[in-house]
């Protein structure tokens, strides 16, 4: 008897439009009052977006406004800077 292949989640990057498995992207979230929130463990509901672990998929979802896109929401300056900070905290500083 042939077991079967456990189903395995797939999410599409909204930088670079490449299909991953779910677990291999960061989940950001919008809430309620607007703030976009980087969801570790994957569940928190709302509005959702995935992203790359790559430098290069942070800076076009952020600087060309993809997260802003698909998240239905405009970052405050605050809440751009504690994204930026955290892909540069992610990515150890490169």
């Amino acid at each position: 008897m042939a077991l079967k292949d456990k189903h395995v989640p797939k999410r599409t990057c909204v930088a670079c439009r490449q299909r991953k498995n779910k677990a291999d992207l960061i989940h950001l979230v919008r809430s309620q009052d607007g703030i976009v929130i980087v969801d570790i463990s994957g569940r928190i509901p709302g509005r959702g977006a995935y992203i790359c672990h790559h430098r290069g998929c942070w800076e076009i979802g952020i600087k060309q406004n993809r997260l802003e896109y698909s998240l239905r929401t405009k970052f405050s300056s605050d809440n751009r800077q504690a994204l930026i900070d955290f892909y540069n905290k992610l990515l150890g500083g490169k």
